[in-house]
């Protein structure tokens, strides 16, 4: 998952973490130009290599889509341009344009049904995120469609607001839940809506039902019949929306990271942080070196989120690229929220923590930091479509007593000042009282129920959007395969072998995947 005001960067290793709350909600320029060999649709179309429209949205051919790094996936990509309403309320209103790019299959012989891509976030621009699904073999045998969704990097208009990733960077020095952190980050949720309002964006029109009919207009303009849809993180928060109001061509549909739009908010968040933590302490105290060296680990983890809340501990780091020393500020929110990240990098995790325990702060200081201050972190996220999905369809439909009840059932040991700030979604119901759009209808928090088969992949290690979450969604989804691949942390399809040829093998065979490589599954060694 994602983190409003968090880091999208790899907790030391520099590993992107994407996703919902794994990269900042406050938190791509290789271009590619192929037009490539053109694949059949079910209608003996072309995909992507012709101009076609679909009621009100239009696609266009045209040169491959910015990305903020050069992306060699996009080589030989067919791309364009999808032009769709801003508010389909507002039929005369404005428009604006999505990119689009069509990764061709590695066979001479591709599958009729491609698959799209849904990204992480709010806020990841999906064309951004290609290499991981190329990478992953999503194309062996099938075309591959990214598109930008709106608002995001690749879209016109972008909704980033550098301002945003600045202060992410600056709060790194500041008390993390402290009444004067929550002034200044909300001053710049404040500067970040001014001025996206003042070039003109609808930001009412930002959210799951426009992207979903994004995508279903995508579908029809490239003159697919049928495809197969993929999600990550957030990704899977749309798809389950998606295939609830447009299900006409969706052959099957995957969902790795899966964040429930029934339940998404602050109670939900504190769940998954609980999951993620004791899948990891759990393989701890099972592998007899690491129990051994690191006794009582979860223990040990909350005793320091309490003492570093009522005395926080304040220390100086050298972050890459940045050759002044850094002031990092831990106290026990901060805590919470780089170990929600950490899992991404769970072998070095409990070290980490002894070293704090033992009065040195330099290795998770240096790794919290990090994450904020890389590259990676400034101008990628489109914190206007996070907003638009946090504050139409997350904060009116979840109580503060909600969120703080969720909060105190996972973690009963943790101080007030910590549970009433999700991790990763810091101060986000006073952020949404100045981002100012209407509550969504009630009827967005619906569950999904559908008979298109479903695979609901998630990692034992995921802290983001806890394990749970797949069973949960596969109670009302009536071919459902439910999966999770121990030790992984969120999104394990960018991190496990074992979760790609799965997923191969459910594209290929959507009611009976291919699970066996999950036998013998060992944990990772942890670091002495």
């Amino acid at each position: 998952m994602r983190q409003l005001h968090a880091t999208s960067a790899g907790v030391a290793t520099g590993v992107l973490i994407t996703g919902l709350l794994a990269t900042p909600a406050h938190a791509e320029h290789g271009i590619g130009m192929g037009i490539g060999m053109g694949r059949s649709t079910g209608t003996g179309a072309t995909i992507g290599t012709a101009t076609r429209t679909a009621g009100d949205a239009r696609f266009v051919p045209g040169p491959c889509p910015k990305t903020a790094d050069p992306i060699p996936a996009l080589k030989g990509a067919r791309c364009g341009t999808l032009t769709v309403p801003e508010n389909r309320a507002r039929p005369n209103g404005r428009t604006i344009t999505l990119g689009v790019a069509i990764v061709p299959a590695a066979t001479s012989t591709p599958k009729p049904d491609p698959i799209v891509w849904l990204a992480g976030g709010p806020g990841d621009d999906a064309v951004g995120e290609a290499q991981m699904a190329i990478d992953g073999g999503l194309n062996r045998d099938r075309d591959v469609i990214f598109m930008s969704q709106r608002g995001t990097y690749s879209a016109d208009p972008v909704l980033t607001c550098p301002n945003i990733d600045e202060f992410n960077a600056r709060a790194v020095g500041l008390v993390h839940d402290a009444p004067s952190t929550e002034r200044l980050h909300v001053q710049a949720t404040r500067t970040c809506r001014d001025q996206l309002a003042a070039r003109g964006a609808d930001l009412s029109a930002y959210n799951d039902t426009e992207s979903a009919a994004d995508y279903a207009d995508l579908r029809v303009a490239l003159g697919i019949d049928q495809w197969n849809v993929f999600g990550i993180s957030y990704g899977t928060h749309l798809a389950l929306i998606y295939m609830r109001q447009h299900p006409q061509g969706i052959r099957s549909v995957g969902i790795d990271g899966i964040l429930p739009p029934s339940t998404a908010g602050s109670a939900l968040t504190w769940s998954s942080a609980r999951q993620g933590f004791d899948g990891l302490f759990k393989a701890c105290a099972e592998q007899p070196a690491c129990n051994r060296r690191y006794p009582n680990l979860s223990a040990t983890f909350e005793r320091l989120v309490r003492e570093l809340e009522a005395h926080p501990v304040t220390t100086t780091v050298t972050v890459p690229g940045h050759p002044q020393p850094v002031k990092v500020v831990l106290d026990g929110g901060a805590l919470v929220n780089w170990m929600t990240s950490a899992t991404h990098v769970a072998p070095g995790v409990p070290r980490s923590l002894d070293e704090l325990a033992h009065g040195n702060p330099q290795r998770i200081a240096e790794q919290w930091a990090g994450g904020k201050l890389s590259p990676q972190a400034f101008g990628r996220t489109a914190h206007g479509l996070a907003y638009g999905v946090f504050c139409s369809e997350w904060v009116p439909y979840e109580s503060r007593a909600e969120a703080l009840r969720g909060g105190r059932e996972a973690f009963p040991s943790f101080p007030r000042s910590v549970l009433a700030q999700a991790p990763q979604l810091t101060f986000l119901r006073p952020d949404c009282a100045v981002w100012n759009v209407p509550a969504a209808p009630r009827s967005i928090r619906d569950v999904t129920r559908s008979d298109i088969p479903t695979l609901a992949l998630s990692g034992g290690f995921d802290s983001q959007t806890g394990a749970a979450n797949g069973p949960y969604v596969a109670r009302t989804l009536s071919r459902a395969t439910v999966v999770t691949v121990p030790y992984e942390p969120h999104v394990v399809f960018a991190s496990s072998q074992c979760a790609q040829e799965i997923t191969l093998s459910f594209f290929d065979n959507p009611t009976a995947p291919k699970t066996g490589c999950l036998t013998g599954l060992k944990p990772p060694r942890f670091e002495n």
